[in-house]
Formats: C-alpha cells, structure tokens, sequence
C-alpha cells in the first residue's frame, strides 16, 4: 500500500474549543492543506492551474472523528491514492499524532476547466502517476455511508 506522508503541522491554539480539543470545523484545514501539497506532487497544483485554467474541485467528502486531539499537537497527515479515471480523483487522508490514528477524510474530486466552464479529461502523464499511486486494496473505512439502522 502506497501511503504518501506529504503533510504535517502544529494545532493552532485558535483551533481549539470550548473543551480544549481540536474544533470539528479545523479538523478539515489540514487535510485541505494536504490536498495542495499532494496536487503539486502530482503536477495538478497551482502552477499547473495558473497555465492551464484547470483545477481540481471537490464535490464530496466524508470526515470521520476516531480520537480527542489536544494541545500541544502535531498533525501528521498520511495520504491514500483510492481511485482515480481520467476526470475524477479518489482519494484518503489519516490524520496521526504521536502515531495514533485521530480522523480520516475522503475526497472525490473532479477535475475542472475553469475557463471552459466544465469537467474535462486530465493531462495523460497525470493520469498514469495517479494510477500508479493507487492503492492495491481499499481501506475498511472507505466508501461508508451515514444511517441509522432501522429495525
């Protein structure tokens, strides 16, 4: 399984709620963070944006909260290639501190041309990194869905 450690950074005290724990809300900033920097690695960032028009949008996304985060922290994020086809992205990341597993985000995105104003097929050479990237097989935590279970 190819796990990509492209992220880390320290809990800001701002971050923090009236409990003293990471705020549900900042527990997406640095999987946002990650995703920029996993863009670049895979030559979709800004640079490529910037001369192309294109970009990669996120259209859904799935938290889930696994343990207490506190002060002082460091947020080790871990990123998984799941999925991916010429115009659509799936991807994971694990948020870590001191190794222990925190929260995980999932991703679908797509890739857009913003000056066409609609989806369209990335570059080849994107497309075979991305594949190649992928992970052999799924996490058990990936592709879930919310519910209650009616009796």
């Amino acid at each position: 399984m190819t796990v990509f450690k492209f992220h880390s950074e320290p809990m800001q005290d701002s971050w923090a709620d009236a409990y003293g724990h990471l705020n549900e809300a900042y527990y997406l900033l640095p999987f946002t963070n990650t995703t920029w920097v996993m863009q670049d690695h895979f030559g979709i960032g800004t640079d490529y944006f910037a001369a192309t028009g294109c970009a990669i949008y996120t259209v859904e996304s799935h938290l889930r909260y696994l343990n207490d985060v506190r002060m002082p922290a460091t947020l080790d994020i871990e990123t998984l290639m799941l999925g991916s086809d010429a115009k659509k992205i799936w991807f994971a990341h694990q948020m870590r501190v001191d190794g222990d597993p925190c929260a995980t985000a999932e991703f679908m995105t797509l890739h857009y041309d913003t000056r066409a104003g609609r989806t369209t097929a990335m570059p080849e050479d994107v497309q075979t990194r991305l594949k190649a990237a992928e992970v052999a097989e799924l996490p058990d935590w990936v592709g879930r869905r919310i519910s209650l279970v009616r009796k």
